[in-house]
């Protein structure tokens, strides 16, 4: 039962996540600028920090971080190569890179998968953290839930921004807060070993520093106040690094 409401709670919190971004879409810019520092803080303070400790005795930091490297890389390589991405301009016109719309969009959908393979990852953490005990898994789950809902705006804002519709956006978003659900049930049936979870865990927190970095950042910044956006940014990091520490992971 505990499990279960749980997986409720994180379902519900992305998808109010997600309804938040579709609701203001106007002050888009600074839900971009609070998502970007909210990524990043995700990958700093969670992913991270995870992933050294599930590491620890198996590899040396230098090699959880090598594997962070490989996740920012591998994402820039998909991101050039396979999803040339479009910038589209003020007057509605894209910049001549992108031959169609579907290339942005490409990106948009590779972002959102990414976050929802993270948000599936992040229900099979609280599954096999309640394997290890109760404790364990309540101090994984409030981890979880702290960052569901800004999961469920950097999703739906990753679609709208790269050209997609508010359909493919809510699309996304019940895949998004449907994860955490299937993970959390598929850890009835599987165990993961504690160094294998580590590189998964390294491996996202570069795409999601490539993610904030290179992709909403830039775009919260494009033709509106610099001041806003990065305070937004700075806001949204703060605001997870205090979730974080509070959950005491």
């Amino acid at each position: 039962m505990t499990l279960l409401l749980i997986a409720l709670g994180a379902f519900l919190a992305t998808l109010l996540g997600g309804l938040a971004a579709l609701r203001f879409r106007d002050k888009l810019h600074l839900i971009l600028g609070f998502s970007a520092g909210a990524v990043i803080a995700v990958a700093f303070f969670d992913l991270l920090p995870e992933a050294l400790d599930l590491g620890e005795g198996a590899y040396q930091s230098a090699t959880i971080v090598s594997f962070v490297a490989l996740g920012f890389l591998v994402y820039l390589v998909l991101d050039r190569l396979i999803f040339m991405h479009s910038h589209t301009h003020e007057d509605g016109h894209e910049h001549e890179l992108s031959s169609t719309e579907s290339k942005g969009l490409g990106r948009g959908l590779l972002g959102a998968a990414s976050l929802s393979l993270h948000s599936f990852l992040d229900g099979a953490a609280i599954g096999l953290a309640f394997q290890v005990s109760a404790a364990a898994g309540v101090i994984v789950a409030v981890a979880v839930l702290a960052h569901d809902f800004s999961d469920g705006i950097n999703t739906v804002n990753l679609i709208v921004k790269n050209g997609g519709d508010r359909g493919r956006a809510l699309r996304w978003l019940l895949v998004d807060a449907a994860a955490p659900v299937l993970g959390v049930a598929s850890t009835l049936f599987f165990t993961l070993p504690a160094e294998t979870l580590s590189i998964i865990l390294a491996v996202f927190a570069g795409f999601f520093l490539y993610i904030g970095a290179t992709d909403l950042i830039p775009e919260s910044h494009h033709a509106h106040p610099k001041f806003l956006t990065t305070a937004m940014t700075l806001l949204g990091a703060g605001m997870l690094y205090i979730a974080i520490k509070s959950a005491g992971v």
